[in-house]
């Protein structure tokens, strides 16, 4: 077994108060997650789950927020979305060297997501890239939940386009 490290983003009803989240998810099993909240309306659950995969930890953890909070939708799954700081923060650089590191590497680094002022990428990626390209050890826990990560929110975010296309279509057929 290996204790898995990851974050689930949920948007809740507004009417819940803390307590009333705190008890529900406890009692669902999520006593392993520590629990946040910020804007009315959204919740993350940061998880420290044993399990025999990442896969199965998130999943898990997802499951059973859901059946703590059934109206839950998911937001995002973490760790996935990085940018330049990130990889700098989790990789022990500065800033200013990942900065360096990702000019002179611009044939080879993975492309990113966004590109822009703040580009993000996949953290899946950027692990596997240091892996590959600079021979560095990545802890394969990490490594692991940054790839379920990703699926996770891929996954996600393919159903949610795949429903906006269908509605379209729907509203083409009856004009």
């Amino acid at each position: 077994m290996t204790t898995y490290d990851f974050t689930l983003k949920l948007a809740v009803p507004g009417d819940l108060d803390v307590e009333t989240l705190e008890t529900r998810l406890f009692e669902a099993g999520c006593d392993d997650a520590l629990i946040g909240v910020g804007l009315k309306g959204r919740l993350a659950l940061e998880f420290f789950r044993e399990a025999v995969s990442a896969h199965e930890a998130i999943t898990s953890a997802m499951g059973d927020a859901k059946c703590a909070i059934p109206q839950a939708r998911l937001i995002e799954v973490g760790p996935d979305l990085v940018g330049v700081t990130d990889i700098a923060e989790r990789l022990d650089f500065t800033r200013q060297n990942m900065r360096k590191l990702l000019q002179s590497h611009l044939a080879t680094f993975p492309l990113p997501l966004h590109e822009g002022r703040a580009s993000l990428w996949h953290l899946a990626e950027v692990l596997d890239w240091f892996q590959v390209h600079q021979r560095r050890k990545i802890d394969a826990a990490l490594r692991e939940v940054a790839q379920v990560s990703m699926q996770a929110n891929v996954a996600r975010e393919n159903r949610r386009v795949a429903v906006e296309q269908l509605n379209h279509f729907d509203d083409a057929l009856v004009s």
